[in-house]
């Protein structure tokens, strides 16, 4: 017998059949769950090997979990989170006088106390992914900064086991100790919420884990960096530390009715198994107390913000998330609506992601695949980053013999290399001092860019109701329908 399930498929009544409302219920049950998880850390779990067992070892046993071991102070959570509310808008308050001129203020200024910045990566891939991350991994590493690699869980239990004992057989992983590997891969499902649990999951290992870092970018296995470590570095060391880089404009147009009102269910939150995003024969309304904004799902936010999305003492973060649970494209749209709609952190929004990304015109849904002929655009961009490229495409020889100045199969070179490169030896292979740094041209092309995108006159079109333009990159004023 033929069973409907409520969904849009043939000829079935949109209202005749309500069994599509369990797995509905169980979505948004299992998205609290996962919110709630990541607020306690539960995802991320201790790591009592030290560095090497960190990079194999990624288990959550809820026998281990003391609900009163949380806090150093002794207290509960709501005085947890009052603490670090109270912490994270002091620091966005003295970062304020640093915004007051940024146009060049911010991007020429240099305190030399400062201590220098650290940025968390999250480098995500999938099934044939683990090689690809290898080599990104190499491109982007540097002492001071922590990565997170995840193989999604359509990639096979050899290739996640390979990249964690790769990981952990590397004499300056092992050393350091910044690169984690989580070896019980998450399901994501391509414009599900799924991939924002991926991120948040990410970002509670490195809360609970105490490691050190003031940006969090997440990279997937098709990006590439455009600049040496060193470049990215220096640059933001003049920064305000609580700039958020984020695209994002007002969700308006087609988007509306193809994202908004169709009410999805992702299987990836409660199957063991991939399979695409259903649409219900449901609709909805826009909602009346938040505004939906869009753009990019590429992101390099700061450890505060982040942190207000973890533990959301308002509670917008988490009316947010269980809102985007049955959302399309989710991944572009979340972490622009709870910045833009939060009065604390809505200032500190940046319209730009970091990345060279091309289009077509009018821009499809898919950005174009880059190849030799893009890189003179790319490096123009002024971007630290760009995507999607193919695999070991004759391009990304390019950019690490002429942009990164790196060999294959070992790093980017930078400052903190310290051994001799005699003989064609691998300086990388010795650590020196890793909050030094040697800018080269990358430098002045990010300097540029920040230059631009910081200027009074790009950022006022930031939460606003200015329309964005993909290809230029800029704000614009839509044009009235009267």
């Amino acid at each position: 017998m033929k069973k409907n399930w409520g969904l849009s498929s043939g000829h079935a009544r949109p209202f005749g059949d309500r069994r599509w409302l369990l797995p509905f219920l169980a979505s948004l049950l299992v998205t609290a769950t996962l919110l709630l998880a990541a607020a306690c850390g539960l995802f991320s779990p201790p790591y009592p090997g030290g560095a090497g067992d960190a990079a194999l070892f990624d288990v959550v046993s809820l026998a281990d979990w003391d609900d009163g071991g949380g806090s150093s102070s002794g207290g509960g959570a709501p005085f947890v989170e009052a603490g670090i509310k109270n912490r994270l808008l002091e620091d966005n308050a003295a970062s304020d006088d640093d915004d007051e001129n940024p146009d060049d203020a911010a991007v020429n200024s240099d305190d030399s106390d400062a201590e220098p910045p650290r940025i968390a990566y999250l480098l995500e891939g999938t099934k044939g992914d683990g090689l690809r991350m290898r080599r990104t991994l190499q491109a982007i590493y540097h002492p001071r900064n922590q990565y997170i690699l995840h193989l999604d869980l359509e990639a096979p239990p050899r290739e996640r086991i390979d990249l964690a004992m790769y990981v952990k057989g590397d004499p300056m992983f092992s050393q350091v100790g910044n690169v984690r590997v989580i070896a019980k891969g998450n399901l994501v499902t391509y414009k599900g919420p799924t991939m924002v649990a991926c991120t948040l999951h990410a970002v509670a290992i490195l809360l609970k884990e105490g490691l050190q870092w003031d940006w969090f970018i997440n990279l997937s296995a098709s990006d590439y960096p455009l600049m040496a470590q060193d470049d990215i570095l220096h640059v933001f060391s003049s920064l305000p530390r609580n700039l958020n880089f984020i695209e994002h404009f007002r969700l308006s147009g087609w988007k509306v009715n193809i994202r908004a009102k169709p009410i999805v269910l992702d299987p990836g939150l409660y199957l063991s198994k991939k399979f695409d995003l259903t649409m219900t024969t449901e609709r909805r309304e826009l909602p009346t107390s938040f505004k939906l904004y869009t753009g990019s799902a590429w992101i390099m936010l700061t450890k505060s913000f982040l942190e207000y999305c973890i533990w959301g003492w308002d509670n917008l973060p988490r009316n947010l998330l269980m809102y985007y649970v049955n959302f399309i494209s989710s991944p572009e749209g979340y972490f622009q609506t709870v910045i833009c709609n939060s009065d604390d952190f809505r200032g500190t929004a940046v319209g730009h992601d970091l990345h060279y990304i091309a289009w077509d015109y009018p821009p499809k849904q898919h950005p174009l695949i880059l190849s030799m002929k893009d890189l003179n655009k790319m490096v123009k961009s002024g971007a630290p980053f760009a995507r999607k490229f193919p695999k070991d495409d004759k391009v990304l020889d390019k950019i690490d013999r002429e942009l990164l100045h790196r060999s294959e199969g070992r790093f980017t070179p930078g400052a903190w290399c310290d051994g001799s490169s005699e003989g064609g030896a691998d300086p990388c292979l010795s650590r020196g001092e890793d909050s030094v740094f040697e800018p080269g041209p990358g430098a002045e092309r990010l300097r540029g860019l920040m230059k631009k995108v910081l200027s009074w006159d790009y950022r006022n079109g930031s939460c606003s109701s200015l329309a964005y333009d993909q290809t230029k990159r800029d704000w614009y004023v839509p044009k009235s329908k009267g």
